[in-house]
């Protein structure tokens, strides 16, 4: 009778959290397809899924990390920091905000500056980080690009600007809208030089970074998916009182309207770049 008499499993909490630590981390659940993948798999791609094509959102040293060779470059101008002109509070004040998020990311700003090489030609590259703030653009954001705009007018050298933000940094008021115009006047000074500069908008890319940098590239180029605007869908349906058409404001939307120049895939990026690079300034000596 023993044959036929169910036995309760038995219960080890202790292996059971072993087994929980041991596999923590080495799945991802895919937004696009809702399938789960491999951690592994998903670095190897460049964390774009390999069953859908869905572009993971990174932050600004992967991206970095992703575009020089070999993944090796050097920071430029990472002390820099918001001194809280406005000495602003909301739901809490504006220097703890910044506390706490230079203690979660490890970073001053939203922003990284680095120089290096893509394909053996010397760049530099600004990367938004959408985690700090939404990577919003205040005064550290707009002085880190003016400073990299300068470095490459000395040097001679591209400029790219991967953005990742939701637009103007509403706790620097003007002194943030101020830097759509110290940007865009550093960028005019590099297009009088025959200097390239190159614009990455990535998912999503808002509000007045769109406004601005983001969209005066010399060549304007988009992550496959990405969500690129001024202002939300909803907004605009209010104001205009009509129902948007499928996909408006995603990228595939924005380069078949004339917005953007390309939609490239992150497998495809670094390529791309040196091609583009070689168009402006010639091959590589």
């Amino acid at each position: 009778m023993a044959w036929w008499t169910r036995k309760e499993p038995s219960v080890n909490t202790a292996s059971d959290e072993q087994r929980r630590v041991k596999t923590e981390g080495l799945w991802e659940k895919c937004d696009g397809c809702n399938q789960i993948i491999w951690k592994k798999e998903l670095d190897e791609s460049k964390n774009v899924c390999p069953k859908c094509g869905h572009h993971f959102k990174l932050d600004a040293e992967e991206r970095l990390t992703l575009l020089f060779d070999d993944g090796k470059f050097e920071f430029h101008d990472r002390t820099l920091h918001s001194t809280d002109p406005l000495e602003f509070v909301d739901s809490k004040p504006y220097k703890a905000r910044l506390a706490a998020m230079k203690k979660t990311t490890g970073n001053a700003d939203a922003i990284l500056a680095a120089s290096g090489t893509i394909k053996g030609r010397r760049v530099h590259v600004c990367a938004l980080n959408l985690r700090f703030v939404g990577g919003s653009m205040g005064a550290v954001v707009g002085e880190t690009i003016a400073r990299a705009i300068d470095r490459c007018l000395a040097e001679k050298t591209p400029l790219i600007v991967v953005s990742a933000s939701g637009g103007a940094r509403m706790q620097e008021g003007a002194v943030s809208l101020m830097q759509m115009a110290k940007i865009s006047a550093g960028l005019m000074k590099l297009d009088e030089a025959g200097l390239p500069y190159v614009s990455i908008l990535t998912d999503p890319t808002t509000g007045g970074v769109t406004a601005s940098f983001a969209m005066l590239g010399d060549l304007n180029i988009a992550e496959p998916g990405a969500l690129i605007g001024f202002a939300g869908p909803r907004v605009i349906e209010q104001t205009i009182r009509q129902k948007l058409p499928e996909g408006f404001q995603r990228s595939e939307f924005l380069v078949k309207h004339g917005f953007l120049d390309a939609v490239v895939a992150r497998p495809d990026l670094r390529d791309y770049l040196a091609r583009s690079f070689d168009f402006f300034l010639g091959p590589v000596s």
